[in-house]
């Protein structure tokens, strides 16, 4: 379940409440006139089934325009009757129709038990939007990554390798591209672009300049002096079985954020050959290893523009297969699904609405930071993880 709070104009409020008063997915709606400030309206507040958030987020959206703000909070725990503990979002139906006692329908509980409840793409892009926040941290932990990614090869530890994988915040940017992409928002793509290909160049400099200390001083491990580098010829080797995981890390990197599955995105970032690549750059280009430098950049090369147009693709065909599921499941309830022409212009007006200042922390991503806490743009999103909100009296 979600809980929506709205700053709504004057001369808007009465249609958008009579428009949610009517949609089964909605409950616990107050209305309170000229409560709110910053910006001036009315404050409206609803707990909105997760089942009926895409649609009628979309429509909130189209009628709201850029004049008021809309933030959204994830309900993770509801303390009235049992048919509010939608904690998938399945309270279609309850309490429409004369003499409903209030208990979930037969399919209700069939879509609980098979967790079938669509990704609130509003939430998911703006999860990805706040990966595409790049800070100085960002290009700090992206150094950082390489030179622990560069210890690990010239030492032989796979363990570290796979630490500088994980702390490496690359896929937020990867990610925020392929939503530009897939939105067609250019600004998006440019500034990931840019923060991809100097953030990589900064983690190579710097892996560089470390393996010339290293080697000027004398340090040089003796396995790899003698040539002896598993890790090294593993990762400069770029191969078939580079495409199969790159594609398949793609693919769960992306349900993994459309389906809030933290544990499944961390694997995807010990799966992907990016930074160990950038740190193997750097060290073969110290030690006049010019063919494994080469490799090392087609790795790069392979795995970030594979990650980019997986993740833009995967995002489109999820947002097509939730579209056609959600729609037959409306048909099969007796409810109208929404207007196709309403949710598209409502999502050409979101792409063109110019985004402002976001707050995030530093990666921005799941295991790379906590959430976004709020993202001031016409529509805000939030995720709470307090008490659940009591219902309205």
């Amino acid at each position: 379940m979600l809980h929506v709070r709205v700053v709504s104009p004057s001369d808007s409020t009465d249609h958008l409440v009579e428009r949610l008063g009517v949609d089964p997915g909605v409950r616990n709606l107050v209305v309170v006139r000229g409560a709110a400030r910053r910006p001036d309206g009315d404050a409206v507040q609803f707990d909105l089934a997760t089942r009926f958030a895409n649609p009628v987020l979309a429509e909130v959206r189209a009628q709201l325009r850029d004049r008021g703000s809309v933030v959204i909070e994830e309900v993770v725990g509801v303390a009235s009757g049992p048919e509010d503990q939608d904690g998938v979002g399945d309270l279609e139906g309850l309490g429409n129709n004369p003499g409903d006692t209030g208990k979930p329908r037969a399919w209700t509980r069939r879509r609980r038990r098979d967790g079938e409840v669509p990704p609130v793409w509003e939430m998911v892009e703006a999860q990805i939007r706040a990966g595409g926040e790049y800070p100085p941290s960002f290009f700090t932990l992206l150094v950082i990554a390489g030179l622990i990614g560069a210890v690990g090869i010239l030492t032989n530890s796979q363990i570290l390798v796979v630490a500088a994988m994980v702390v490496g915040p690359e896929y937020g940017a990867i990610m925020a591209t392929a939503l530009g992409i897939d939105t067609r928002d250019r600004g998006a793509v440019r500034h990931g672009l840019a923060a991809l290909v100097t953030g990589f160049a900064l983690a190579v400099l710097a892996t560089l300049v470390f393996g010339l200390l290293i080697r000027w001083s004398g340090h040089t491990p003796r396995l790899y002096e003698l040539g002896i580098r598993p890790v090294s010829d593993l990762i400069n080797t770029p191969n078939v079985f580079s495409v199969i995981v790159a594609v398949l890390a793609g693919i769960v990197g992306v349900v993994s954020l459309t389906e809030s599955r933290a544990n499944a995105l961390i694997g995807v970032f010990i799966s992907v050959t990016t930074i160990p690549a950038a740190s193997d750059m750097g060290l073969s280009a110290a030690y006049g290893s010019w063919s494994e430098a080469r490799g090392s950049t087609f790795q790069l090369l392979l795995n970030v523009v594979l990650l980019i147009a997986v993740g833009a693709l995967g995002l489109r065909v999820l947002r097509s297969v939730w579209r056609r599921r959600t729609a037959r499941a409306d048909a099969r309830a007796g409810r109208p699904a929404p207007v196709p022409s309403e949710l598209a212009a409502a999502r050409r007006l979101s792409t063109r609405i110019p985004r402002g200042p976001e707050t995030s922390p530093p990666g921005g991503m799941p295991g790379h930071g906590a959430s976004p806490s709020r993202i001031k743009s016409p529509l805000n999103v939030a995720r709470s993880t307090g008490a659940a909100r009591p219902a309205a009296p």
